[in-house]
This record gives C-alpha cells, structure tokens and sequence, in this order.
C-alpha cells in the first residue's frame, strides 16, 4: 500500500474502534440503568422451589441480550422491548433447564399459571382453592391440575439425607428386605418337604402349622407321645440332611438334629 492508503486504513481503524468503545459504554449504561426492571420480571417467577438468586441472574442475561439486539432506529422504548425478552430468557430457563426430573411442555406451562392464579383465587375465595375449584378457573381437567400442583418434587427431589420416620429417606429406602432371604428360605424347605412320604407330612403339618400337642397327634393316629416325638425327631433330622444337601443315615436319631 502507499502511505496515503495507510492512513486511510489507520484512521478507519481508530474510527471504528471509538464507534465500538462508544456502543459498549451505552450498552453499560442501560444494562446498569435497567437492573430494577430485570428484578421485577424475575420476582414475578419467583415461588417454591425456585431459587430467587439464579432467577435474576438469568434476568440479567435476558436483559443484556435485550441491550445487544435493541435496535433505536426501529423503537425509541427500550424497556417495552426489554421486558418480553428478559420473560423469554426465564421461561426458556425454567423449561429446559430447572427440571431435575422434566415433565411435558403442557404440565410446566400449567404449573407456572398456577403459581400466578392460585394466589388471586385464594384471595377471592378467602380460604385456599381446591383442584375442582382451579380446573373449573382453567378451563382444564381437575387430572391435569392435580398433575401440575404435584410435579414440583420434580424440580426439587427430597434429599436422601431429610428427616423421615425417625432416620432419614436413604436408611428407608435403602433398606435390606428381610422377606427377600425368608422367600429364599420357604422355596428350600418347600423342596425338602417334598421328599418326605404323606404319612410324615401329615405329623409335620398337624405339628408345626396347626400347633397340635404331641399327645393330640398320638391319639389321632394311634401312636403314644413318646413314639410322635421320635418320629418328628427323625422327620426333622431328614429335612435337616436334605437341605444340606447330604443323605440322610439310615435309623438317625434325635442326636443328628445337631450334628
């Protein structure tokens, strides 16, 4: 290039940085200037389960696109052009990205006209509203409703270390279930009761299930208690074997039980 070029292109240069240092100053200047209108978009979102300080935050980022797309040319009224992104910037916030566990696109909506219906109605009725009484203010199904007032554990899940019944949600749910090893337990003995012949089954039922005394057998089947006594002995030494898996001696006696 010649030297006139040079300057020509070093002064456009220096124009057109001072141009971008003065937009980025009056970008501060109404980002700064616009901050309370920020705060009140955000507290209108504001309820249960939704922290007040990320809403603003998100505000914010809503109001500096606000500022960079803002165009004088085509509205003099920035705050009118403001508001509805800075609204945009939040509800694309709760919808994407504040659900732990994400409900339908209809379900987050409802919920959020609730939040702003439930007080007006409450005042109106001077006492809280039931579900019929907000489907039928609505316009929607009481389900639907009832669908939105319970999906806020789906923003906020209880932790596992809250209180409940005496110890906290982890110790109830993580609990060992005894009857999983009882169940384990029956399907044996089922097994090993299988083995035995009808006559020994009936002396196991009437003793062990229907609590009959040694003596009561006896009389029903002709037997004395002492006989009822050693046959349940055996009867139990061979579910004993059984279940161990080892075969069962000819003739044991009530001193296998142990063994």
């Amino acid at each position: 290039m010649t030297p006139p070029e040079l300057d020509s292109l070093a002064h456009f240069t220096k124009a057109r940085s001072a141009r971008g240092d003065l937009q980025q100053a009056l970008h501060h200047e109404l980002i700064l200037a616009h901050r309370d209108l920020a705060d009140s978009v955000a507290g209108a979102y504001s309820g249960p389960g939704r922290d007040r300080a990320d809403l603003r935050q998100v505000a914010y980022i809503g109001l500096i696109k606000a500022v960079q797309r803002f165009d004088p040319a085509v509205g003099r009224h920035f705050p009118a052009f403001a508001v509805p992104t800075i609204h945009g910037e939040i509800k694309r916030y709760l919808r994407d990205l504040s659900w732990v566990v994400r409900p339908p696109r209809e379900v987050q909506d409802l919920r959020t006209t609730l939040a702003k219906v439930y007080p007006a109605l409450t005042q109106r009725l001077v006492r809280e509203p039931t579900v019929p009484e907000l489907a039928s203010e609505l316009g929607v199904d009481e389900k639907t409703v009832s669908e939105a007032l319970n999906c806020q554990s789906s923003l906020q899940p209880d932790s596992l270390d809250a209180p409940f019944e005496g110890g906290n949600l982890a110790e109830f749910h993580g609990s060992l279930d005894n009857r999983l090893e009882q169940a384990e337990n029956l399907v044996i003995l089922a097994a090993a009761i299988r083995t035995l012949d009808d006559s020994e089954r009936d002396i196991l039922f009437r003793r062990y299930f229907h609590e009959e005394p040694q003596h009561v057998i006896g009389e029903r089947l002709g037997m004395t208690q002492m006989q009822v006594s050693r046959r349940l002995a055996r009867i139990l030494v061979k579910l004993q074997h059984e279940i161990l898996g080892r075969p069962a001696k000819s003739g044991a006696g009530p001193e296998a039980v142990s063994a």
